[in-house]
């Protein structure tokens, strides 16, 4: 329109390959950033949720969750189920159930009454269990109780010597022989004014 440019057309995209009879599906879908099911905070469902991809629930549940990606349960979310996610679990809800995933967040308003099995857990302030937490994958569980980690080695030097190319700082004293004439020696230090 202006200057006689003609806007640039962007190339459109290839179409989604086809897998080859050998590849599977699910290696060409890629995980959705946000969440594909959402439970609104109104809604009740009672049975066996499963899926693919991430899921977030606000309202009450009851019954079995499977779910492949994250799943989040919402402050105002009530579930009565156990939560299997092969991915993270983000509780900021109340849970009465076992929770399975990689790695389970409490946020502070997050409840559960049942056990926890994660490779990761993080717990804010405020969060509350009631149940047994088991930490699978980590280096400590094949340990054992055994010793901590060893100490870290510690390296001890000589004191450091003065450098004689330096003055050394003494603290002194002015003696009364020291202070300039007409100064006496009162109990200012030399501030004394004369009289008269």
């Amino acid at each position: 329109m202006f200057g006689g440019r003609k806007p640039q057309s962007t190339p459109a995209s290839p179409p989604d390959k086809e897998p080859t009879p050998g590849q599977s599906l699910s290696t060409t879908t890629r995980q959705p950033a946000g969440y594909e099911t959402v439970l609104g905070a109104n809604s009740t469902f009672k049975g066996e949720l499963k899926s693919d991809a991430n899921v977030r629930i606000d309202g009450n549940f009851e019954g079995t969750l499977d779910i492949k990606g994250t799943i989040l349960v919402g402050e105002t979310a009530r579930i009565v189920a156990n939560i299997q996610a092969r991915n993270e679990v983000k509780i900021a809800g109340a849970v009465r159930g076992n929770v399975n995933g990689r790695k389970v967040h409490l946020a502070r308003t997050g409840r559960v009454w049942g056990d926890i099995n994660a490779s990761a857990l993080q717990m804010d302030e405020g969060s509350f269990v009631d149940g047994k937490v088991t930490m699978t994958g980590h280096p400590a569980g094949t340990q054992g109780f055994g010793p901590a980690l060893p100490a870290p080695e510690v390296t001890i030097l000589p004191p450091m010597e003065a450098d004689p190319s330096e003055p050394e700082m003494v603290d002194a004293e002015l003696m009364d022989d020291d202070r300039p004439a007409g100064q006496g020696s009162g109990s200012h230090g030399g501030d004394s004014m004369p009289e008269g």
